[in-house]
């Protein structure tokens, strides 16, 4: 997760929340019968070094890094941090069964089985739609880097029914 992620921003371009966006990456790595872990990359705002940092620290050496805006990789631990396996960058596109397919195409690279098209929406536009706010939202996730920190893990925390806590 980026720095902003869940804290400082809580919903992508894509008008989803953060929580529903992580809790279906989580599904659909599961849905490969793989287990995973949550961190938040404290010292960059950057989606590919936020990517290559988590996979670095995977025991699978893949991960997905994520911004608070919803832009998505899944990263090698052996690749240069601006190499990836997949990017979603047109994040008002991206839907909760795009990331459960990230997710779950995530999971299949670190098992060495063959992944899938993730599916998006289709709006030529957004682009145009969305520049001011994703410069604006970057601001956001740079102010909220900690240079020089270290990665920490988080939890998702309880869900919006339950008394408040948490993480991400």
């Amino acid at each position: 997760l980026g720095p902003a992620f869940g804290r400082t921003l809580g919903r992508t371009h894509g008008e989803l929340g953060h929580r529903e966006v992580v809790e279906a990456m989580l599904a659909g790595i599961s849905d490969e019968g793989v287990t995973a872990r949550l961190v938040r990359v404290r010292d960059t705002a950057d989606c590919a070094f936020i990517g290559h940092e988590a996979a670095r620290m995977s025991g699978s050496g893949v991960a997905i890094g994520i911004q608070s805006r919803g832009t998505a990789v899944i990263h090698q631990k052996d690749l240069a941090p601006l190499d990836n396996l997949e990017l979603l960058s047109h994040a008002p596109n991206l839907t909760l069964d795009s990331y459960r397919s990230l997710g779950r195409n995530a999971a299949r690279y670190a098992l060495g089985k063959p992944t899938e098209p993730v599916p998006v929406r289709i709006d030529n536009m957004a682009r145009l739609k969305f520049i001011v706010q994703s410069t604006l939202w970057h601001r956001v996730e740079v102010d909220a880097v900690e240079a020089g920190s270290t990665p920490v893990e988080v939890s998702l925390g309880p869900s919006a029914r339950e008394p408040k806590g948490g993480d991400a």
